[in-house]
C-alpha cells in the first residue's frame, strides 16, 4: 500500500549538510520542515543551536551528525562532539562508521566506539552510518552486528559526501540483517518520489534528502492527479 504524503513526510530527514550552507539556508530548512511536517532537520554540529531555536515549539526533531563525512575522527573527540551536540539541543546523531577500523578487522575497537556513543546520548536515537558503497557484503553484515550489539537504534546507507549513495539492495540487505526492531535510514541520492517511495518498500524507516520539499510536491500531485 502506498504511503499517504503525511506518512511519507514522517520518514523524511529534511537534510542540509553542505559546508557552505548558511544561516538563512538553515532557516528556509526549518521553515520546509514545519510545513510539510517532516520528522526531523539534519543539520551540521555548528548549526544545531540555531536549528533547536527555530524548530523549539514545533514537533520536528534536530538531528545532526558526528565525525561527519570520513568517520576517522578518534573515538573519544567523537564521543565528545555526540555529548556537546545533545547539550547544545540535538535529539538524535547520525554517526560515521571508522570505515578504516572495520576494514582492519579492528570490531573490538569499532564496537567500543559505538557502545561508548550509545551511552554519551544517553537514550536519544543514534544511527550509524555505514557509507556502503565502501563496503564489501560481509563488512556490511559485520558492521550491522556491531551496530546492533551496542544499543544503536539505526543504521544508514551513506552520508552523501561518499562514493555512492543509497540503493534498493542495500536497504533490503541492511534489512534483513538488523531485523524488526532496528530502524533502516536510506540516505545519498533519494531526489525523487518513486525512489523515495522504493526505499521504504524496501524495508527503509527513515529518509535522509535534501530534495524533500520537491519529493512531497511531486507525491501530493500524484495522488491528486
Amino acid at each position: 500500500m502506498l504511503p499517504s504524503a503525511a506518512d511519507l513526510a514522517r520518514h523524511i530527514d529534511h537534510t542540509l549538510l553542505s559546508p557552505a550552507a548558511t544561516a538563512s539556508e538553515i532557516e528556509r530548512l526549518c521553515v520546509e520542515a514545519r510545513a510539510h511536517g517532516f520528522h526531523a532537520v539534519c543539520v551540521n554540529g555548528s548549526r544545531v543551536l540555531q536549528a533547536s531555536h527555530l524548530l523549539a515549539d514545533s514537533p520536528v526533531k534536530v538531528a545532526a551528525v558526528v565525525g561527519f563525512p570520513l568517520g576517522a575522527t578518534d573515538a573519544d573527540a567523537k564521543r565528545y562532539e555526540a555529548e556537546a551536540l545533545i547539550d547544545l539541543g540535538a535529539q538524535e546523531l547520525d554517526v560515521v562508521l571508522n570505515i578504516g577500523r572495520l576494514k582492519d578487522g579492528d570490531d573490538r575497537y569499532v564496537f567500543r566506539e559505538l557502545r561508548d556513543l550509545v551511552e554519551a546520548v544517553d537514550g536519544a536515537p543514534l544511527k550509524v552510518i555505514l557509507e556502503c558503497s565502501l563496503l564489501t557484503d560481509d563488512e556490511k553484515r559485520r558492521a550491522c552486528s556491531l551496530a546492533v550489539e551496542s544499543g544503536a537504534q539505526f543504521v544508514k546507507t551513506s552520508t552523501g559526501f561518499g562514493p555512492g549513495g543509497a540503493t534498493v539492495a542495500d536497504v533490503v540487505l541492511l534489512r534483513s540483517l538488523v531485523g524488526a526492531k532496528v530502524g533502516v535510514k536510506a540516505s545519498g541520492g533519494i531526489r525523487d518520489a518513486r525512489t523515495a517511495v522504493a526505499m521504504l518498500e524496501a524495508g527503509a524507516t527513515r529518509l535522509g534528502t535534501r530534495s524533500g520539499v520537491a519529493i512531497m510536491d511531486a507525491w501530493k500531485a500524484r495522488q491528486h492527479s
